[in-house]
C-alpha cells in the first residue's frame, strides 16, 4: 500500500505558515501557481544590499503540500541569494503541478508541449503582428510593439503565455546575430575613414555619459557603486533600431550629420561586449563551480578568439568558396547559421559571453568577398530572434512596479533623456560642430537603447540590482524611446530637416564619390570600373562568379560576392546611398519585371544595364532604368569602321556611313519598341542592293556634308577678297 501524500511531518510543517505573516512593504515578490488547480504562494522577502535576504512573510492559498513547501522555503531562505529563492519557486511550482494532476490526468494529457507551442507560438507572432503594424504607423518604431504586446499577452498581463524566462534565454541568440552583423560591418577602410568619429566622440559620448548618469543613480537613488554603474553604463546607450531608419528614410545618412550619429551608435554597439564583461565582473551571484580561474578564462578566451581568427580565415572563407562554386543558396544560410551558433558555443563553454564570440566571427569575415551575401541571408533570423527577445523582456516586465509609482517612472525616464541632451550636445560642441547640429544630434539619440533590456536582465542575473530594479529601468528606456519620434519633430522644427541643414550638406556637386555600385566584373564591367575609378569613384563591385572573384583578387582588386539582383543583398552593399547602379552582367534574361522593383527600392540611384540585344531592350522597356547599352553595338560599329579603312573608303565617307547607320537604327529601334514587333522599321537599315529609307539618310547627309564644304570655300573667298575683314 503506496504512502499517504499528506503526513504527519508536512502537516506540521503547513502549520508553520502562521511562523510567517506577509510583509506588503517588502521590496522583492517572489510568487508561483499551478495553473490547473489556481494554488498560490507568494514570498515577501526583503534583502540587504549584496542580495542576500534578511525577512521573510508568506502568503498562500494551496493545499498543505503547498503550505509546507512554503514555510520550509521560509524557514531556509536567511542568508541565501534571491536566485537560490526564486530556484526554490519553481521547485515548488512543480510540487504544486504534480499534486494537482493526480485527480486529472486527462485534462494534463489533452494539452501536450506541442499544443502549448503552438497555441503560444500563435498567440506571440498575431499580437506582435498587430502592435507591431500599429507602432509602426505612429512612428514609434517596431521594438516598442514587441515590448507591449509582451507585456500584454505575458504572465504580467493577460496571462496568455508563460515561460517569459525561458523565452529570453532563447531570444538571446539574436542578440548574438545583432552583434555578429555588426562584426561584418568593421571593414578596415570604412573603420579608418569614421575613425575620428568612432573611437573620439563615440568614446566620449559612452564613457562621460555613462558615468555621469552612475554618479546621478549613485547618489539620488541609493543604489550601491556596482548597482549604480550596472544600471548607468546601459542607460548611456541609444536606440539603433529607432535612429538608423530614420536617417535612412530622411536621406541624411551619408552626409556628415549621419555619418556622426552612425559612429556614436557603431560605437555603442562595440561597447556591449565590455558592458556584458564588466557586469561579469561584479557579479555578486554564486561562482560557477565548473567555471576555470579568472586568470585561466581571460587565457581562454584570448586563444579562442585567436582560434576563431584563424578559423575564418582557413576554414570558413575556404568552405564559402566551396559553397560558391556549387551556387546553391540554402547552403550559404547553413554556413551563415554554423559560423554564429559555433562561435557562440564555443564561447558559452568557456563560460564567456556568447555575443563576444559571434562578433569576433563577423570581424573575421568583414573583408570577406562573401560578406554581403552572408548579411543577407543571416538577416532574417536576426529580425526574427531579435523580435522574440523584445517579446520575452515584455512578458518578464513587471508591470505593478510601474503602476505602483507611475510619476517616479516618467520623471525618471524625463532625467535621463534631459541629462543625454545636456552630455552629448557638450561632447559634439566640443569636437568643433555647431550648436544646432550638437543639439540635433543630442536629440536623435536621446532615449535608452534596446541592449539595455539585455543588460538590466544580466544585472538582475548577477544579483547587481532586484528583478524590481531591472523592470523599473527597462520601462524608463521605454517611455525615453516612445519620446523620439517627438523629439525628432521637435528638432525638424529648429531647422535640422535635411533640405534645411546648410551647414553640414553639401550640394551634390560637392558630395563625396564613392557611391557607385558595379554588378557583375566581367570583361564588361572592367572598362566601366575603371572609367570610375578615373575620376577618383570608389566602386563596390559584386560578382556571383568565385573563379572571377579569385582571379581579381590576385590584381589587388576586392570585389564582393553575391547575386546583385536581390534586393536584401543590394541594401547590405550600400544601394540606399548609391547614386548610380550599373549592371554589366551577361544575362539575357533580365527584363522590366526583375529591374522594376530595385528601380523602386533605390529611387534617388540611376539604373544603367547592360543589355544582350536589342531583343534585351525591347523587354526592359517600362522598367524605368536611366539608360542601356547593348554590349556589342559600339564594337560592332569600331570593327566596321576598321574594315571601310582597310578597303580605302575615304574617311568623309566612312564618317557618313557610320552617322546614317547610327540615325536609322535609332529610328528603327524606336518604331520596334512603340509596336513591339522586331520586325518594324525593318526598312530602316542597309542591305544589299540598297535601300529607300537608308539611301534617303545617307544622301541628306552627304548634301549636308557637300553644303557645309560649299560654305567654308564661300567664306574663305570672302576673307581672301577683303583681307581687312579678316
Amino acid at each position: 500500500m503506496s504512502a499517504p501524500l499528506y503526513n504527519r511531518d508536512i502537516l506540521a510543517l503547513a502549520v508553520a505558515n502562521a511562523d510567517y505573516p506577509p510583509l506588503p512593504e517588502a521590496r522583492h515578490h517572489i510568487s508561483a501557481r499551478a495553473p490547473l488547480c489556481g494554488s498560490a504562494i507568494i514570498l515577501d522577502l526583503d534583502a540587504d544590499e549584496s542580495g542576500r535576504v534578511t525577512k521573510v512573510g508568506l502568503h498562500v492559498e494551496a493545499c498543505a503540500l503547498g503550505q509546507a513547501s512554503a514555510a520550509l522555503v521560509a524557514r531556509h531562505a536567511p542568508g541565501r541569494a534571491l536566485g537560490d529563492i526564486r530556484a526554490a519557486r519553481d521547485a515548488i511550482a512543480a510540487t504544486l503541478l504534480l499534486a494537482a494532476t493526480a485527480p486529472a490526468v486527462t485534462e494534463v494529457a489533452a494539452r501536450t508541449p506541442t499544443d502549448t507551442l503552438l497555441f503560444e507560438g500563435a498567440v506571440l507572432l498575431g499580437v506582435a503582428t498587430l502592435f507591431v503594424l500599429i507602432f509602426r504607423r505612429l512612428g514609434l518604431g517596431a521594438v516598442l510593439g514587441y515590448l507591449i504586446a509582451g507585456a500584454l499577452v505575458g504572465p504580467h498581463g493577460l496571462g496568455l503565455v508563460g515561460g517569459g524566462e525561458s523565452k529570453l534565454q532563447i531570444a538571446e541568440i539574436g542578440i548574438a546575430f545583432l552583434l555578429f552583423l555588426v562584426g561584418l560591418e568593421l571593414h578596415p577602410r570604412r573603420l579608418w575613414q569614421l575613425r575620428r568619429a568612432i573611437f573620439g566622440l563615440g568614446l566620449a559620448q559612452v564613457v562621460v555619459t555613462g558615468l555621469i548618469l552612475t554618479a546621478l543613480i549613485f547618489v539620488t537613488l541609493g543604489f550601491s557603486p556596482a548597482a549604480a554603474l550596472a544600471l548607468g553604463l546601459p542607460l548611456a546607450l541609444s536606440s539603433t533600431a529607432q535612429v538608423l531608419p530614420s536617417l535612412k528614410s530622411s536621406g541624411r545618412i551619408n552626409s556628415p550629420f549621419g555619418e556622426k550619429a552612425f559612429s556614436i551608435l557603431l560605437f555603442q554597439d562595440l561597447a556591449i561586449v565590455p558592458m556584458i564583461t564588466i557586469i561579469a565582473a561584479l557579479s555578486r551571484a554564486p561562482a560557477d563551480p565548473s567555471a576555470p580561474p579568472g586568470t585561466l578564462l581571460a587565457l581562454y578566451t584570448l586563444l579562442a578568439i585567436a582560434g576563431l581568427v584563424l578559423a575564418g580565415r582557413f576554414v570558413v572563407n575556404p568552405l564559402l568558396r566551396l559553397v560558391a562554386r556549387y551556387g546553391e543558396r540554402e547552403l550559404f544560410v547553413v554556413v551563415g547559421l554554423l559560423v554564429v551558433l559555433a562561435s557562440s558555443a564555443l564561447m558559452h563553454s568557456l563560460h564567456v559571453s556568447t555575443a563576444l564570440g559571434a562578433f569576433v566571427a563577423g570581424v573575421m569575415l568583414a573583408d570577406s568577398p562573401y560578406r554581403h551575401e552572408i548579411e543577407a541571408d543571416v538577416e532574417p533570423f536576426r529580425l526574427i530572434l531579435l523580435g522574440l527577445f523584445f517579446l520575452a523582456v515584455g512578458m518578464v516586465l513587471d508591470v505593478n512596479v510601474i503602476l505602483a509609482d507611475p510619476l517616479r517612472v516618467l520623471l525618471l525616464a524625463a532625467g535621463l533623456v534631459a541629462v543625454k541632451v545636456v552630455v552629448l550636445t557638450l561632447l559634439v560642441r566640443a569636437f568643433g560642430k555647431s550648436w544646432k547640429t550638437a543639439l540635433g544630434l543630442a536629440l536623435l539619440l536621446s532615449q535608452g537603447g534596446e541592449f539595455g533590456f539585455l543588460l538590466f536582465t544580466q544585472a538582475a542575473d548577477a544579483l547587481l540590482i532586484a528583478p524590481e530594479a531591472a523592470s523599473l529601468f527597462s520601462a524608463v528606456v521605454t517611455l525615453s524611446m516612445v519620446s523620439t519620434p517627438f523629439l525628432m519633430l521637435f528638432a525638424r522644427n529648429l531647422e535640422f530637416s535635411p533640405d534645411r541643414d546648410g551647414d553640414e550638406l553639401e550640394g551634390p556637386d560637392d558630395a563625396p564619390r564613392g557611391s557607385a555600385l558595379v554588378i557583375g566584373y566581367g570583361r564588361f564591367g572592367q572598362i566601366v570600373a575603371q572609367m570610375l575609378h578615373a575620376v577618383d569613384c570608389s566602386v563596390t563591385l559584386i560578382d556571383k562568379k568565385p573563379s572571377q572573384i579569385e582571379l581579381s583578387g590576385r590584381f589587388d582588386t576586392k570585389v564582393y560576392f553575391g547575386d546583385g539582383l536581390r534586393l536584401d543583398l543590394l541594401r547590405r552593399a550600400g544601394a540606399e546611398e548609391a547614386r548610380v547602379i550599373i549592371y554589366c552582367i551577361d544575362d539575357a534574361t533580365v527584363d522590366a519585371e526583375v529591374l522594376r522593383p530595385i528601380v523602386e527600392a533605390f529611387p534617388q540611384a540611376k539604373i544603367l544595364t547592360r543589355v544582350f540585344d536589342r531583343r534585351q531592350l525591347m523587354a526592359i522597356e517600362g522598367a524605368g532604368t536611366g539608360g542601356a547599352v547593348r554590349e556589342v553595338f559600339e564594337s560592332s560599329i569600331a570593327l566596321g569602321l576598321m574594315a571601310l579603312e582597310k578597303l580605302d573608303v575615304d574617311p568623309r565617307q566612312m564618317e557618313d556611313v557610320e552617322a546614317a547607320l547610327r540615325q536609322l537604327d535609332a529610328t528603327r529601334l524606336a518604331a520596334q519598341m512603340d509596336e513591339g514587333d522586331l520586325a518594324a522599321g525593318k526598312d530602316h537599315r542597309f542591305k544589299p542592293g540598297g535601300g529607300r529609307e537608308s539611301a534617303s539618310v545617307l544622301e541628306k547627309l552627304r548634301q549636308r556634308r557637300q553644303e557645309a564644304k560649299a560654305a567654308a570655300r564661300d567664306e574663305e573667298a570672302m576673307q581672301a577678297a577683303d583681307p581687312e575683314s579678316a
